[in-house]
């Protein structure tokens, strides 16, 4: 699936293909990193696109600490534009006894979000609380929450529930501004997406979130940030606490507000496309998008992102 906004980070990121990861601890087994946003985790099969763990393989062959048994080996995730700390084992016993207690080990991941505000004061959320709807992905593999429409029987009665798996996002309101909120995110699941589909299903997209149809991007990115790891080490019981503080100016921006925000490159494109056309945009409900095209079937929608939905209509 075409990504805009990582399209546009190759022409104006100034590190765009030479990023850098910050090492924030190492020992024999484990290292824990500070990651950049628009830099993968790891790789895919296939892939040739630098990093995180292309990068800490450089280091260590550049260190002289690299070999076929002592490399990093992935045991968690972030996504792509999302930054901080996240922590990768050194050795394949390490990979597995890590992912074995992964959840008896971390005793807290902490995340940092600015959101935009729903755009009916219904959807505002309590200034606490545990979002737990499940998650299904469509065919980009992108997470959604299905709406109950979604989830019924067709015209022919045929049952079209999608295959769904359990999330569990708790958020904390740090600060609630005119136009976007700053949230503090812990997981008890970690599923693909997870935030992102969980806040966005509220009426709460990130900022810089083209999946999910964002209508800000002021700082040229998603604006999610791991900023806490916590954990017992696999090997010496040792408690070790890694912190790493989002940007300053996102609580700025939160407070202050954005209430003439730049157009994003992906409404911008899609705007183009129809006015090209003479077809006109119709906005609607941000976790929806009626461009003028015939209706989608519902098996259609299942397997479409926002962005691709817009497309694949009457042209």
């Amino acid at each position: 699936m075409a990504n805009l906004s990582a399209h546009t980070n190759a022409k104006t990121k100034k590190d765009f293909g030479h990023e850098k990861i910050e090492i924030l601890y190492s020992d024999e087994t484990i290292c824990v990193i500070n990651k950049p946003s628009g830099l993968l985790s790891v790789p895919y099969p296939g892939s040739r696109i630098r990093t995180a763990q292309n990068i800490l393989e450089e280091i260590m062959h550049k260190n002289g600490t690299f070999s076929s048994s002592h490399r990093p080996f992935a045991v968690h995730r972030l996504d792509r534009d999302t930054s901080g700390v996240m922590i990768f084992a050194l050795t394949e016993n390490a990979q597995k006894k890590i992912m074995d207690t992964w959840h008896q080990m971390v005793t807290e991941r902490l995340y940092r979000a600015v959101a935009e505000n729903p755009r009916s004061k219904k959807l505002i959320l309590p200034d606490c609380g545990l979002i737990d709807d499940e998650l299904a992905f469509n065919a980009h593999n992108v997470g959604f929450v299905p709406r109950e429409s979604e989830n019924n029987s067709d015209s022919y009665g045929e049952n079209r529930r999608l295959k769904t798996v359990p999330a569990r996002t708790n958020y904390k309101i740090l600060q609630s501004g005119p136009t976007h909120t700053l949230f503090e995110l812990s997981l008890d699941t970690g599923k693909k997406n997870q935030i992102r589909a969980h806040l966005a299903s509220k009426g709460y997209p990130l900022a810089g979130d083209e999946n999910y149809r964002a209508r800000t991007d002021h700082f040229g990115r998603l604006c999610l940030h791991a900023r806490t790891l916590e954990f017992v080490h696999p090997f010496t019981g040792e408690k070790m606490k890694f912190e790493v503080s989002e940007p300053e100016t996102w609580l700025e921006y939160v407070k202050k507000g954005d209430p003439n925000p730049k157009t994003p490159l992906w409404i911008e494109s899609l705007k183009n496309s129809f006015d090209k056309k003479g077809e006109r945009f119709h906005g609607r409900h941000e976790n929806s998008l009626d461009l003028g095209q015939k209706r989608l079937s519902k098996k259609d929608r299942a397997h479409m992102n926002f962005i691709e939905a817009g497309k694949k209509g009457r042209k």
